[in-house]
């Protein structure tokens, strides 16, 4: 009897112009892996061209369809539904965030664009659950509560629900979301849940909002993929069927169907992994090398990073996808309007040579060489004799020899400064070309050793899909405490095998893909580990894994019988806008804060965003993101609020100003969010009286002008966790995140300590960020920020490059460590900023010393360094409250922190920054 080797896979790639499909022999013994490539026209009803490519791959290799093992579809038909807005395949999401008394001021929904909000969110609460770092219950699930949740989302007719927790990435064992999850199901037959522990990482805002856009696409995801079963039905294919996720891994139908938002930016993470396949093909192995992958579409061109894994490189801890802050796992891609149908105009007065951003896609019948009556890229390099075998050539030969070689250098160009950003050093790298539109790269180009155009390129998204992976990731805190870090991480990434073993991984060949520890400030003997391991699929049956049927371990606090009658925290007293106004350069520009007679600047939703941009340029890597803080201010308006900003020289003589703000880890404060801590210290320090960018507290301008020796001015002090924990105990017995609120300052002790205008700073920053986004001009976002800080006198540029080396450590309970930056040469720079030196510089505390994001120009925290970034570090003088008086220096000079041997020397001379106030007012 034979046994017929199941050793073919087929894979597809469903993309905007064509559908493409291959098939792939993963014999390991095989000289010819890529038996068939097929090309079809993308259907508005995509499995019809699913049905034909696959078809025409079949007919064209002629092969047995007992060998074929499985088919893997990429897509983008789920986050298409997103982008559009598509009510017809989007569904309402009520969201239960468990988190006690925590996290309450920044709501599920507060930071999604108004289009999305207003087909998406349903109603809201806020539930007992969630824990702390540690793993301890910030309190327990109370059952009661969930159920009355229930009465109230079948009153509002909602049918599908989003649960999100605090720290539920780490909850292994009390199993809080899946407990809630088993009650929802109970109560409720045939409701959808998303769990946000099984779709992203930590960080509960973007982890939690990545749950409801994955919520809302569940009917829809059903439907959808009933529909990719019926084209291999269509085709009397009995085999496995898989669609690739975001990571280069493929994801079983149950999963899609339970996890649609995880194809999210699948595409390009098949192209890249299917030119890693390509490459290592053309090779006769795997490669193994650092490699630029030129993905050249219709409209855009996409630019990867392909590490040695064979794996691209993933994006920040934090991006957005069509306005919604998210952190699960996605490429870091660099796209930018260069395609095939892009289209090429002259500007007769000057003559010049405009290539894109606009395009005619997929209506290849407009260009002129086929027909058509617009000059396009493709015109260009028909005409320049590199595509023989694309449209007519006589059609093109009136283009003149100019145009065409201004056109040619205007994409060689384009191309260059993509691929300079997204460099990770100054060697040159190789380049491998995919897509349709590759034909309009050169075969040279600058900082490359070599560009690559391999066999079957123009399918290399489907060629990815066909070899995609399993994966196994954890996301976790664990104790470092009694063991090396070193062993506590080798038995995490063993965690991470064996769970892509367990999805069907080859466990003899899964490989770390990805590995990172964070250690976590102010706690002792606890560090995040992120791991992720992926291997070839073997061709056993895939577990679900998420969405067990099994019920939660979890106990709760309440009977079986009991109901709670709740109403949704969301109620609120005016509707929210329905439509999002754009932001562009000239309402900026335009843009005048309110400023009244009595000269009270009235903060609007604007002046928050910006003040919190800036404020994180000012702290200088420390504190963590005012983010969530601004969000929170931003809803608190939105409900009707005035939040009044004044000047110190209003104040009566007898005024007092009660001063403080947020202590704790900034790694705590992405999954605790903002909530009434300080409001609650405040609150209790007035009770017992009755009637920082530095990482301590008695590092601050108040304690340098402190009369006595025993700290005065910083006590007594009242600190709290925001839920009614008011206690004097330590900050780590808190959860690491507490509010402070310190010893009152008179108007004459105001005038004195504090840095003037400061708020007003912020703004001015903030704006030029937003400002040089909005204008395309962050290239020039050194010389924009120095300006806004008052010019070359107070701020300077010190150096720019990339991050190529992060050390964490964490020494009595502050995260100490290192970056190393690698300056870039002059010629290697996108545009020549007068204001990025050439020589070496050693600046030292008390200047003000940010690193910020060179690709956006905002500020970076110390848990934000990530190697690869592309960065410049910006110097700002001193206020003379830190640097005039010996006090001073030494609360925040070098010497603070150890570096005796390092004298002060400023960069510059201080310049007091102008008041909003002062500037608006009257």
């Amino acid at each position: 009897m034979t046994v017929t080797r199941k050793s073919l896979r087929i894979g597809v790639d469903v993309g905007g112009t064509n559908t493409d499909a291959v098939i792939l022999d993963l014999t390991p013994s095989t000289t010819t892996p890529i038996l068939a490539s097929f090309k079809s026209p993308t259907t508005p009803d995509v499995t019809l061209g699913i049905q034909r490519a696959i078809s025409g791959c079949l007919e064209q290799a002629s092969t047995d369809r007992s060998r074929i093992q499985a088919i893997a579809i990429g897509t983008t038909s789920f986050v298409n539904s997103l982008v559009e807005r598509d009510v017809r395949k989007l569904e309402r999401v009520g969201v239960i965030r468990l988190c006690g008394a925590h996290s309450r001021l920044c709501p599920p929904f507060v930071s999604f664009p108004y289009e999305l909000r207003a087909v998406l969110e349903g109603p809201v609460w806020m539930a007992e659950g969630g824990l702390q770092v540690d793993g301890k219950e910030i309190s327990t699930v109370d059952v009661n509560e969930i159920r009355g949740i229930c009465v109230e989302l079948k009153k509002q007719d909602i049918k599908t629900v989003a649960v999100s927790g605090v720290y539920s990435p780490i909850d292994h064992d009390l199993k809080q979301e899946e407990q809630v999850r088993d009650v929802l199901k109970a109560e409720i037959p045939g409701i959808k849940v998303t769990i946000s522990k099984e779709v992203a990482n930590i960080g509960l805002l973007e982890r939690e909002n990545a749950t409801i856009l994955n919520a809302s696409l569940l009917a829809f995801a059903q439907v959808a993929v009933s529909g990719f079963r019926a084209s291999l039905e269509a085709l009397e294919l009995d085999v496995p069927l898989f669609l690739t996720s975001n990571d280069g891994t493929l994801m079983t139908c149950d999963q899609a169907e339970h996890f649609p938002i995880k194809t999210f930016s699948s595409g390009p993470t098949n192209s890249m992994r299917g030119a890693n396949f390509l490459a290592g093909l053309a090779s006769g192995g795997a490669r193994k090398e650092t490699a630029l992958v030129i993905d050249v579409g219709g409209t855009t061109t996409e630019v990867g990073v392909l590490l040695p894994t064979g794996f691209p490189r993933q994006a920040g801890a934090r991006h957005e996808l069509c306005g919604v802050p998210l952190n699960f796992s996605m490429p870091h891609v660099h796209s930018f309007g260069l395609g095939g149908g892009s289209r090429v105009r002259v500007d007769e007065p000057t003559g010049k040579v405009t290539v894109g951003p606009d395009s005619v896609g997929y209506r290849i019948e407009q260009c002129l060489a086929f027909g058509g009556e617009t000059l396009t890229t493709t015109d260009i390099v028909v005409a320049a004799g590199l595509a023989p075998d694309v449209g007519t050539v006589d059609l093109v030969r009136k283009v003149p020899r100019a145009v065409r070689e201004a056109a040619q250098a205007r994409m060689k160009n384009m191309i260059e400064l993509a691929l300079e950003s997204m460099k990770t050093s100054t060697q040159d790298v190789p380049v491998y070309l995919v897509g349709g539109g590759a034909i309009l790269a050169p075969d040279v180009l600058k900082g490359v050793s070599k560009v690559h155009r391999f066999p079957f390129y123009d399918a290399a998204n489907a060629v990815g899909a066909a070899c995609a992976q399993v994966s196994g990731v954890i996301d976790t805190f664990e104790d470092t405490s009694t063991s090396p870090l070193s062993d506590v991480r080798k038995k995490v990434e063993q965690r991470a095998i064996d769970k892509a073993a367990a999805a069907g991984a080859d466990p003899n060949n899964t490989v770390i893909v990805e590995t990172e520890v964070i250690p976590i400030a102010y706690t002792s003997g606890r560090a995040r580990f992120y791991v992720k391991a992926a291997g070839p699929w073997t061709g056993a049956a895939v577990t679900l894994g998420p969405q067990s049927k099994k019920s939660s371990s979890g106990t709760s606090n309440t009977d079986s019988h009991s109901v709670r009658s709740l109403q949704p925290a969301n109620i609120r007293s005016k509707p929210l806008p329905t439509i999002d106004v754009p932001v562009t350069a000239v309402t900026i520009l335009s843009y005048i804060p309110h400023v009244t007679n009595e000269r009270e600047w009235i903060l609007s939703e604007v002046d928050a965003e910006w003040i919190a941009i800036g404020c994180y340029i000012l702290g200088c890597g420390g504190g963590g993101s005012p983010y969530s803080k601004f969000l929170a201010i931003r809803e608190l308006l939105r409900a009707g609020a005035t939040i009044k900003i004044i000047d110190i020289s209003e104040l009566q003589d007898d005024d007092l100003v009660i001063w403080g703000g947020g202590m704790g880890s900034p790694e705590v404060s992405q999954e605790r969010l903002v909530n009434e801590e300080y409001n609650e210290a405040v609150q209790e320090l007035m009770s017992f009286l009755r009637g920082r960018a530095y990482p301590t507290g008695w590092q601050t301008t108040p304690n340098v002008y402190d009369t006595g020796t025993r700290g005065e001015s910083m006590l007594p002090a009242a600190m709290s966790s925001g839920d009614g924990n008011v206690s004097r105990g330590a900050c780590v017995e808190m959860g690491t995140h507490a509010g402070v609120a310190h010893r009152p300052l008179t108007k004459a002790q105001c005038e004195r300590a504090m840095i003037k205008n400061t708020v007003s700073q912020a703004w001015r920053l903030g704006r030029a960020v937003v400002l040089a986004n909005k204008q395309s001009n962050v290239s020039n976002i050194g010389r924009i920020l120095v300006d806004a800080l008052g010019g070359d006198s107070s701020a300077r540029v010190l150096f720019s490059g990339k991050v190529v080396d992060v050390s964490r450590k964490i020494f009595k309970g502050h995260s100490y460590g290192e970056i190393v930056i690698q300056a870039l040469k002059a010629e290697e720079e996108e545009d020549e900023d007068p204001l990025n030196p050439r020589e070496r510089f050693e600046g030292t505390m008390t200047n003000l010393i940010a690193v910020l994001d060179a690709q956006t120009g905002h500020a970076l925290g110390t848990p934000d360094y990530k190697y690869g970034l592309r960065v410049f570090v910006l110097g700002i003088t001193a206020a003379p409250q830190w640097t005039d008086t010996p006090r001073g220096l030494e609360l925040g000079a070098l010497g603070a922190f150890g570096y005796d041997d390092i004298p002060y020397e400023p960069i510059g001379k201080y310049v007091k920054p102008r008041s909003v106030i002062e500037e608006y007012g009257p």
